[in-house]
């Protein structure tokens, strides 16, 4: 393994400054912050399922699920208090929420300070039963100075009948975001995408606006939806990613239902095809990945574990989209306490746990949400590792240094709050003396301090009042942390609570609250150098060999594809694994050619790598009445069907070359998986995540599958020059010449383009 990276700060070492900062006269142990706080309020919402506090699906806009009435505030250093969209014309200036009522979240400040982006929604039910359609909107304000006057702009050109949220500003100008406008633009009958978990309304990944020409374009597709995304100091696009690549847990409840004799309780289904007039199919068939625990049957007679996997993670990309993958290459071997193995019939894999694997991070997470870079050590991330449910999306503080020159298995996480906040006492039960509350939103300010939205209730989220008169257990504020047994811990409120009355129609209950709103979302108001834009790398040695033996222009190449709306995926070597991976087979051999074996026994041959695309294409709610947008499914690969050489192998596959090399032309814009296939075309090896890629991107993954500071052999990643890419580029001249194309007109005509192999 490579030696660790000394952090420029460690937490032990940030306790010892911060319980020496009493007596130590320059270092800021708590209190106020030195630069102004923009943050928002919002009505409690008791209901801790799909809604605005939610860990997922919390992009509704609809009454129920948001309340209006919060407002966009800022904090200045005295501890005064500014209402910037009261004081800029927006909101209701009476108790009741009508039709001018409003609720806001995400703000996001300039690099210069002086301007910030949120979301905000306007409206409500003007009376009893009347449902209202209102959508997120990105807005940006400026006059955030003490004595300036606010003024608030809608963002121009942005998709203006879908829930747009989380906008950040990107190095070149554009506005990233997060939205529920289906993958491909605004196609209604696929609105909205449903989760891969129950079906539930979600955004459809991360999205590139040029506000001044309308320019939109799908930065990263999201089956279950991606969240919270900001641009760290290295250029790099940090968010949170719902991960669960698995089959629909609702189609197995429905199939198993039907085997007993009974109804399908879900009534999933098949569409055709994602096309607004596809027929409705009485079949529920899914390919992959391997079926799910629940399904003995289908397992039944086989090898299989089952697969499961669930948990929100760190991910990133380059602001182009480009170079979808975790947060450093970062797996469940180095971040979570348990998972399971694929096999049952091979003595060389193993359950993965954590206490008995050796890693060097010793404190296991499941969930990453929220996620901030520390403004005074660049690569530190803070972030909340929460429940799914139960508690608003807080939990407990962590914190984890991942620097992009850091390999995965070398990141340490850090409990900054107690590890036991990110649990929940049981109703009539005294919560433990070390259990100092729930946490969410942390902030690391760039003069030391720490601040977080909390509550001091360790309980699950509820309603202690009735659905006319809530009462939420939850009372988010923003505080300061300090030191407290060994952890930080909530001290005082930055604002001394903001109270508020409202009444509203849910839209059959008037709902009537008369108390403290949620503050949450802080952003610190400083200008901080403007990172640098990112992109696509360009081409390493191997790969760029190949296009020089094949006599091929990178540029022309790439520009070809970005017409046809395709990417290069390419690997030198699929036979090489991690080392921490003995969860899947890694003795790996490709017949007559490249084998790596990480201990004795049984050695898996391999001669095919299958892609599968993710298709909108299941149902609920049965063919006599489905519900409005549709699940997204693996689908054998179709989108790119005659790109690549033609294959031995199944549908959606490409050989796999002697070398241990891959290359293949997928489509992009769309979550795309694969797995390794033996030569009898069973699989091998399957990847557990989705991945998105750019038009024209070239995305070179040295070994398929991944490996952090070694393989299952003890080596460092493959340089082999891939042959697989050099009959791939062989192919493509083919498919141009029988276009009508000459690739020396090609280069002429994509240099007129102005793009290049580094750009999609």
């Amino acid at each position: 393994m490579t030696k660790p990276s000394p952090p420029s700060l460690s937490f032990m070492s940030c306790l010892l400054i911060l319980m020496l900062a009493a007596s130590t006269p320059g270092i800021v142990l708590a209190g106020s912050p030195t630069n102004p706080i923009l943050f928002v309020t919002q009505m409690p919402i008791s209901q801790d399922f799909a809604t605005i506090g939610s860990t997922f699906s919390n992009h509704h806009s609809r009454i129920d699920k948001v309340g209006r009435g919060g407002d966009l505030y800022i904090r200045y250093t005295d501890g005064t208090l500014r209402n910037l969209t009261q004081e800029a014309g927006y909101g209701s200036t009476g108790v009741f929420q009508g039709t001018d009522a409003i609720a806001v979240r995400d703000p996001h400040v300039h690099w210069s300070g002086t301007k910030a982006l949120f979301s905000m929604v306007i409206g409500a039910p003007p009376a009893q039963y009347q449902w209202t359609t209102e959508y997120w909107q990105l807005y940006e304000i400026t006059g955030l100075g003490a004595g300036q006057t606010a003024v608030i702009t809608k963002i121009p050109n942005q998709p203006e009948t879908y829930n747009n949220i989380t906008p950040v500003y990107a190095s070149d100008g554009r506005i990233l975001f997060t939205s529920d406008q289906p993958r491909g633009g605004d196609q209604p009958h696929l609105y909205p995408q449903h989760d891969e978990y129950e079906s539930t309304p979600t955004n459809t990944g991360l999205w590139s606006l040029d506000p001044s020409t309308g320019e939109v374009f799908l930065l990263q597709h999201s089956p279950s939806g991606s969240f919270t995304p900001f641009v760290d100091s290295y250029g790099r696009v940090i968010f949170t990613r719902w991960d669960h690549l698995q089959r629909d847990q609702q189609a197995d409840a429905d199939a198993l239902a039907v085997l007993d004799g009974n109804p399908a309780p879900y009534g999933t289904f098949n569409w055709q095809s994602e096309g607004a007039n596809a027929p409705m199919l009485n079949d529920r068939t899914e390919v992959f990945p391997e079926p799910r625990r629940a399904r003995t049957d289908l397992l039944a007679g086989t090898n299989l574990e089952g697969h499961s996997i669930n948990h929100f993670f760190p991910w990133m990309i380059a602001q182009d989209g480009t170079g979808e993958e975790t947060l450093n290459h970062i797996g469940r071997h180095d971040l979570h306490n348990y998972f399971n193995r694929s096999l049952n019939d091979d003595g060389n894999l193993i359950e993965f746990i954590a206490s008995v694997s050796g890693r060097p991070n010793q404190s296991s997470i499941l969930n990453a949400f929220q996620i901030r870079e520390d403004p005074s050590v660049a690569g530190r991330y803070l972030a909340v590792d929460a429940p799914e449910f139960r508690t608003h999306a807080a939990g407990r503080i962590v914190a984890m240094s991942a620097p992009p020159s850091l390999a995965p298995d070398q990141i340490l996480v850090d409990y900054i709050t107690h590890p036991i906040t990110n649990t929940q006492t049981d109703d009539g039960d005294p919560p433990p003396s070390t259990h100092t509350g729930h946490y969410r939103d942390p902030l690391p300010l760039s003069d030391g301090i720490v601040v977080a939205a909390h509550t001091a209730e360790t309980r699950i989220a509820g309603n202690e009042g009735t659905r006319a008169n809530p009462m939420p257990r939850y009372d988010f504020q923003l505080k300061t942390l300090a030191p407290s047994g060994g952890y930080l811990a909530a001290t005082g409120s930055l604002t001394g609570g903001i109270t508020k009355s409202l009444t509203y129609w849910d839209p059959d209950v008037l709902v009537s609250y008369n108390g403290p709103l949620w503050e949450l979302q802080p952003v610190e108001v400083i200008s901080r150098p403007q990172p640098p834009d990112t992109s696509m790398l360009e081409l390493e040695a191997p790969e760029l060999q190949m296009f020089q033996q094949e006599g091929v222009d990178p540029a022309a190449f790439t520009a070809d594809l970005a017409v046809r709306g395709l990417a290069l995926v390419v690997s030198r070597n699929v036979t090489r694994r991690d080392s921490d991976d003995r969860q899947q087979p890694f003795n790996l051999s490709i017949p007559g050619g490249a084998t790596t074996s990480g201990a004795g026994g049984t050695m898996y041959e391999a001669l095919y790598l299958q892609f599968f695309q993710g298709d909108q294409i299941r149902g609920i709610g049965g063919t006599d009445d489905p519900a409005p947008g549709r699940r997204v499914i693996a689908q054998i690969m179709h989108d790119a069907e005659g790109a690549n050489p033609p294959s031995t192998g199944p549908a959606g596959s490409v050989r796999l070359g002697t070398d241990g090399s891959m290359a293949a032309l997928v489509p992009a814009h769309r979550a795309m998986s694969w797995q390794m296939l033996a030569p009898d075309h069973e699989p091998v090896v399957r990847e557990r995540y989705w991945i998105t890629f750019q038009p024209g991107e070239v995305r070179v993954c040295a070994s398929c599958h991944g490996q952090s500071s070694s393989d299952q052999a003890g080596q460092g990643p493959p340089t082999n020059p891939p042959q697989a890419l050099a009959l791939l580029l062989q192919h493509w001249q083919g498919i141009l010449f029988r276009d009508g194309f000459e690739s020396g007109d090609l280069g002429q005509w994509s240099s007129s383009l102005g793009r290049s192999a580094a750009i999609h």
